[in-house]
């Protein structure tokens, strides 16, 4: 166990609020579960992110599958901060939302189904294996095209966010380098980017071995005749979410990558603009979910407490053991005790836990925070990426929760209704 979690401290209140009362006033006017986004964090962050180490440019692009709110989206992309977009759908809802086609580059697990229009309007493609780039080339022979590459080693804040190495399907494996390039040869294709992708949340550590790896692959496509421009270096970095987690320094983790930049450009002449995919970085912190406390459980073990929030809002713990700090706020005035209470969510679903162990989903770790009751706030913080845009969906028929903006002026407004019951059956049909 690390030595941060001997010295346990209870967790503030998230960033996003900037005192209880502003907490107390979004779910009084908007209701709980319901999801709270600082217009303010998310500027500071896209600004860290533009200010990327780089030797010959740098374009940064948010991984929108992290949230893929039209407002949340575009408070980056007005800063300067281009799209990436992991489906069609997601090309689609990005451009729904006023971005330029040509802002987008599009990395898909599987060919959708308009790839063809989406190209001829203006959207990147980047091949992620054989056979996507064989059905590129049939369909757009002799032009530029983006190439995925496994570079064989990977990272991630835990092994299901480890999207580099063998244990991973993404890209293609840098072994069939080759293949590749001889089907880019077949249907006279130009690779101008190449693309490696480590991880979420990975060691900053090993994304500066992987940049090395990434330019060694570059250096292959260069010698095969390609005109490489851009080295994309995907790869979600480390965000603090828990007062004890220390997030990735940018500079101090992009500078080494800069100079290696330039020592590839004195050997090759090549000199090529940096790409980086952030999107826990840009929206983690930015976020809360926040809550409210509806029952009271004790066992001979554990103390419990039931919020209406959950999995179908923050899907990470049950899914990856991962850590969110939570604060509860009490809505009566008095001092309260601390005790160390799990905190699980509404589902009938013994998997709905917002405080597992670290790491380990299926075991639980009882949080050091202030005596919860009935009635009260809980400010589930880091939620600001991968929940809303990847919750366990209407388990259990719980509409989703309502998505709420702070300006930079302190205002709250709602970017995204409560879903009705009506909404959620909509689509079904009774045959019987």
């Amino acid at each position: 166990m690390p030595k941060s979690l001997q010295k346990e401290k209870p967790e503030t209140l998230s960033r996003v609020f900037s005192n209880p009362d502003q907490a107390y006033e979004v779910a009084l006017k908007f209701g709980t579960p319901t999801y709270v986004y600082s217009q303010r964090i998310l500027e500071d962050q896209a600004g860290k992110a533009l200010a990327f180490p780089n030797a010959y440019g740098l374009t940064v692009r948010c991984a929108m599958k992290a949230n893929p709110n039209e407002n949340l989206i575009r408070i980056p992309y007005k800063k300067g901060v281009k799209i990436d977009a992991s489906s069609g759908y997601e090309a689609l809802r990005a451009m729904s939302a006023d971005i330029d086609p040509e802002d987008i580059l599009l990395t898909s697990q599987i060919i959708p189904s308009n790839l063809k229009q989406l190209v001829e309007i203006g959207v990147e493609y980047n091949a992620c294996s054989l056979h996507q780039l064989e059905t590129y080339g049939k369909l757009f022979p002799n032009s530029d095209v983006s190439l995925r590459v496994n570079p064989g080693r990977g990272s991630g804040g835990t092994k299901r966010t480890n999207t580099g190495g063998p244990s991973s399907s993404f890209g293609i494996w840098h072994e069939d380098l080759y293949k590749a390039l001889a089907i880019a040869q077949q249907y006279g294709l130009n690779i101008k980017r190449v693309h490696t992708h480590i991880g979420s949340g990975s060691d900053p550590e090993v994304w500066k071995k992987v940049s090395k790896l990434s330019l060694d692959i570059v250096g292959k496509v260069l010698d095969a005749g390609h005109n490489v421009s851009i080295l994309n270096l995907g790869g979600g970095y480390k965000v603090g979410r828990m007062s004890y987690e220390k997030s990735t320094d940018l500079q101090d983790c992009g500078e080494p990558v800069a100079r290696a930049f330039e020592r590839f450009a004195r050997k090759t002449g090549v000199p090529l603009r940096l790409e980086i995919e952030p999107g826990t970085f840009l929206f983690a912190n930015s976020g809360a979910v926040l809550a409210r406390v509806e029952d009271i459980k004790p066992t001979p073990k554990y103390d419990f407490v039931i919020t209406d929030s959950g999995m179908t809002e923050v899907t990470r713990p049950a899914l990856y053991g991962a850590q969110h700090p939570i604060a509860i706020l009490p809505v009566n005035p008095g001092k309260r005790k601390m005790l160390r209470q799990i905190v699980s969510g509404k589902c009938c679903e013994s998997g709905d836990i917002l405080t597992p162990a670290p790491g380990d989903s299926e075991a639980l770790k009882p949080r050091l925070m202030k005596e919860a009751r009935i009635g009260d706030l809980a400010a589930i913080g880091g939620a600001g990426a991968y929940c809303a845009g990847m919750p366990t969906k209407n388990y259990n028929s719980y509409p989703e929760a309502a998505e709420v903006l702070i300006d930079l002026k302190g205002k709250p407004h709602l970017i995204r209704r409560r879903q009705t019951l009506d909404q959620i059956i909509e689509n079904e049909r009774r045959i019987v």
